[in-house]
């Protein structure tokens, strides 16, 4: 009877193990890779794919996927000129609809990250899309109904920006978990 007992205690031990193992393994399996920003951190979604940055200006990038295309994440690092200018040409690459202003479709807001404050930019409608932004003369993509959610942030050392683009409903899909992300910077 002892023997009966013991290996029952035993079989239930095994089981709860094996059960918490499966959590933690659940667990890990929702978060993708830990973005660094000067120390303070925090594990992208999942759903998003990291991928290798495109060019040596991006600090790194994931791809976001929906159903009507992909978004993407790209943040920079230690790339000039303060919130103001850069939620000011941020604005300039987009065509509001008709009848409006950039300045109407956009909201700008400041927010924190890690505690440290940084300021939003929300922006809708067609983005002019050039794959060198910064070279004059690279040819310009217009793309109608997308949306960016920029940030920009002073880190501890260095300046971040973190643009999240695409088409609008994508971006909508996954701005609560972005949204998330961005509040779990510790």
């Amino acid at each position: 009877m002892r023997r009966a007992s013991s290996l029952a205690l035993l079989g239930g031990v095994i089981l709860a193990v094996g059960a918490c193992a499966e959590e933690k393994r659940t667990v890990a399996e929702e978060k993708g890779a830990v973005v660094d920003l000067d120390g303070i951190k925090a594990p992208a979604p999942a759903s998003w794919k990291e991928e290798a940055p495109s060019n040596k200006m991006r600090f790194a990038q994931f791809r976001l996927p929906g159903k009507d295309g992909d978004a993407e994440l790209v943040i920079f690092k230690g790339l000039g000129g303060g919130a103001k200018q850069n939620v000011e040409r941020w604005k300039g690459q987009f065509i509001p609809p008709e009848g409006k202003t950039a300045d109407d479709v956009a909201k700008v807001s400041d927010i924190t990250i890690g505690g440290k404050k940084a300021v939003r930019l929300d922006i809708s409608g067609t983005y002019k899309f050039k794959a060198a932004p910064f070279d004059p003369n690279a040819k310009e993509e217009r793309k109608p109904h997308y949306k960016m959610v920029a940030i920009y942030f002073d880190g501890p050392q260095d300046v971040y920006q973190i643009k999240l683009t695409g088409p609008e409903k994508v971006v909508d899909g996954h701005l609560k978990e972005f949204d998330d992300w961005i509040k779990a910077f510790k």
